[in-house]
């Protein structure tokens, strides 16, 4: 293997634990860089890692040991701040969405290619053994060839446990811009892009009341739908139901189900890299779980950025034309749910590569 991969963070908040771990112990990456408006934040970052700078987001991005920047800003900044990135000469891999709008996201995308830099983003949990075993299953034939979907979200709300959830139900929030980018990537990684969309959308209450932290008691307005369902049927004839809440209790549906002709079969969480993938063979008289046998073994979130080091000719597996999809298809099943009409998804992609079964090389 060559020089690892250089990257730098934007943005030191809760979720950066997450990469943070992954970058620490994997090979292909290094980090070098760490920054957040707040920066006695990146301080106690840096401090726990030996060679790591600290600093304001500006002093950052002029570093020359950072080949590729992590941007783990809120939703509304992820354009503006890729596009700094951009501008500096480095490569960026986002947190999802991908930005606030499509609008938005084309600007990034076509600033990217401009320069001649890769844009990559989350979610890619896709990329774990849990997916990527259920994508075997339906390569390998062991449904048929599939006919439909299902893919169920549904949480009371994100303030029970969040202590400033504001934006979760402020336009460009709500249960599917947040969760349904796990969802939608999900799908499209097992049965290829959407190209129309029906939907449909509503909210319970007008305020949420806060359940933790400083502000516990507090309430705070909602201004999008909460819960949104909708029909997607993919290029292939496929069509997958979409339910995503944030007003209901809970469900015991799997999350996601995708059955075929011959089979059905039972999708681990696509917001986790792994899960027992479950069929049910026409005729059985019980569901079978199937080996592992495809992903990045143990993967946690980051791994799309060791993917993109491993193979740096390659579209990433994870790519900005996936994530622009994905939100491309989000927004067009908004634009339905107001509309009361079929909505055609304007963009496609390819349906990414698959990933053998493998381990990441880790650091000494």
């Amino acid at each position: 293997m060559g020089e690892p991969l250089r990257v730098g963070i934007i943005g030191c908040g809760v979720i950066s634990a997450q990469y943070l771990e992954t970058f620490d112990r994997l090979a292909a990456v290094r980090l070098t860089a760490v920054a957040d408006l707040d920066v006695a934040r990146a301080q106690a970052v840096a401090a726990t890692r030996e060679g790591v700078f600290a600093g304001s987001v500006e002093e950052l991005l002029a570093r020359d040991d950072v080949d590729l920047v992590v941007n783990l800003t809120l939703p509304a900044a992820h354009a503006e701040v890729a596009s700094a990135i951009l501008a500096s000469g480095k490569a960026v891999y986002g947190e999802k969405p991908l930005a606030a709008s499509t609008f938005e996201a084309r600007g990034v995308l076509d600033e990217a290619a401009a320069r001649g830099l890769a844009v990559a983003c989350a979610p890619d949990t896709v990329l774990g053994t849990g997916i990527q075993t259920a994508r075997k299953a339906l390569d390998d034939g062991l449904l048929g060839a599939p006919i439909s979907a299902t893919a169920t979200m549904v949480t009371p709300g994100h303030e029970r446990w969040h202590p400033h959830p504001d934006f979760y139900y402020q336009p460009g929030g709500g249960p599917l811009l947040d969760m349904g980018p796990y969802y939608v990537t999900a799908l499209v990684t097992l049965l290829g892009p959407v190209e129309s969309v029906v939907g449909s959308a509503s909210r319970t209450r007008s305020t949420r009341t806060i359940g933790s932290g400083p502000r516990a008691g507090e309430q705070v307005d909602v201004t999008t739908d909460t819960h949104v369902t909708g029909i997607l049927r993919h290029s292939s004839g496929v069509l997958s139901t979409l339910v995503m809440s944030f007003d209901a209790v809970a469900t015991s549906a799997a999350n996601i189900e995708v059955h075929g002709e011959t089979g059905s079969m039972q999708v681990p969480d696509p917001n986790r890299f792994s899960g027992d993938v479950r069929l049910k063979r026409l005729g059985a008289d019980d569901w079978e779980v199937l080996p592992v046998s495809a992903g990045y073994v143990d993967a946690g979130r980051g791994y799309a950025v060791a993917d993109l080091a491993l193979e740096p000719g390659e579209e990433p597996r994870a790519s900005g034309t996936l994530a622009y999809h994905v939100l491309d298809v989000m927004e067009s099943l908004l634009r339905s749910a107001q509309s009361g009409r079929s909505e055609q998804v304007a963009s496609t992609v390819e349906r990414p590569r698959a990933v053998p079964l493998q381990e990441l090389e880790r650091r000494d």
